[in-house]
């Protein structure tokens, strides 16, 4: 199979699809790569390493779109990139489809055959290509969080952990899933009081077992959601609904309530954001205030660290990749229920039920579709 890596175009997206490490995997069972130039730049793999590994270096994302049969990427295709994917053309990224109509129509309307990440699942039922980039973003969460509670930045002037003879900051965490136990962990090692809200006892019990009694954990309601953020000075959003549009938990009005300075940190913002005031910003514009209360809605926190997070991404992706272009995506997809559930798009049809719900589109079970 011929595979392309284009270089992402995303607002300061420096990850990129493949390292030398994956390319010299498929190189080995005898694929061809192509790569278009400085795709590597950002995460210090340049043109000369690709070559090395075996992969052909091309000059613009055109030529990988024209020749390619799978574009393996990270983020979603933006829409410039969406109208140079060819009918029956294997795509395999995150698309967060959910809250984007304008891209899932575009993907529809070129042919292609779209695998995402995040909804590719496991035997636990977990999601294993979106979770090395969960526990990533649930470890920037703590640290942007900080930073913007630092009066400087707008925030309240609070230490996450205090010091002696002063309290720690209240941390509240949304979730308790990938996202929020990364977060929980790394807001409790700099010793700040962390609760955790989730409406899974299960995991309520896990979290308490995995960090003892220092962590407050709280079975979610409306009360007691609106009872704890009222009194935190950190926020994390870190639900999810697996392909669906994320819930909005925290509303307008609790928002209105809260102190000037308190940041809200929406990880959830890919799926639509669990905060009824979040809209997606970018690295180079992160943060945005309404009634004084902080907002960092950043929509590829990962790409903060692009290093760290392409290759734990690519040590999560390579099998799938290395399965799609050994028996091609047909077989790939009907060995492997897994990897089926990530079809979102096939050749104008919505196979995903969750997306198919969030853009009110018909549902075409993927089954069913790749039969047609």
């Amino acid at each position: 199979m011929l595979i392309g890596v284009p270089k992402e175009i995303k607002t300061l997206e420096n990850r990129v699809g493949l390292v030398t490490a994956s390319v010299r995997e498929l190189v080995h069972d005898g694929h061809k790569v192509l790569v278009e130039t400085k795709a590597g730049e950002g995460i210090g793999i340049d043109d000369n390493k690709y070559r090395e590994a075996g992969a052909e270096i091309v000059k613009q994302a055109e030529d990988i779109f024209e020749r390619a049969e799978m574009i393996v990427k990270v983020k979603e295709p933006q829409p410039h990139e969406c109208k140079l994917l060819q009918k029956d053309q294997v795509l395999f990224t995150y698309l967060h489809l959910a809250p984007d109509p304008k891209q899932a129509a575009l993907l529809q309307a070129s042919g292609a055959i779209a695998i995402a990440y995040e909804t590719v699942t496991a035997n636990d039922g977990s999601l294993p290509l979106l979770s090395p980039m969960s526990e990533v973003a649930g470890r920037l969460a703590i640290q942007a969080g900080s930073h913007y509670l630092e009066k400087p930045n707008g925030g309240l002037g609070v230490l996450l952990g205090g010091v002696p003879g002063v309290p720690s900051a209240n941390v509240v965490v949304i979730g308790g899933g990938v996202v929020g136990t990364n977060a929980v962990r790394m807001a409790m090692g700099q010793e700040a009081h962390v609760t955790v809200i989730d409406k899974s006892l299960k995991r309520l019990k896990e979290l308490d077992l995995q960090f003892g009694s220092k962590l407050n954990t709280l079975y979610a309601t409306q009360e007691s959601i609106e009872e704890y953020v009222l009194k935190a000075d950190l926020i994390i959003g870190a639900v999810l609904i697996p392909g669906g549009a994320a819930p909005q938990l925290i509303t307008r009005k609790m928002i209105s309530r809260m102190r000037p300075g308190v940041v809200l940190v929406d990880v959830a913002i890919d799926q639509g954001g669990c905060f009824e005031t979040s809209k997606a910003t970018t690295h180079a514009d992160p943060v945005y205030t309404i009634d004084g209360v902080i907002h960092y809605c950043v929509a590829n926190m990962p790409g903060a660290v692009p290093r760290t997070s392409t290759f734990a991404l690519n040590n999560a992706t390579l099998p799938f990749v290395l399965a799609l272009a050994n028996k091609g995506y047909k077989k790939a997809l009907l060995d492997d229920k897994h990897l089926l559930n990530g079809l979102n798009v096939y050749k104008g049809k919505i196979t995903h039920e969750a997306v198919a719900s969030a853009l009110t589109q018909p549902f075409v079970s993927p089954i069913e579709a790749l039969m047609q």
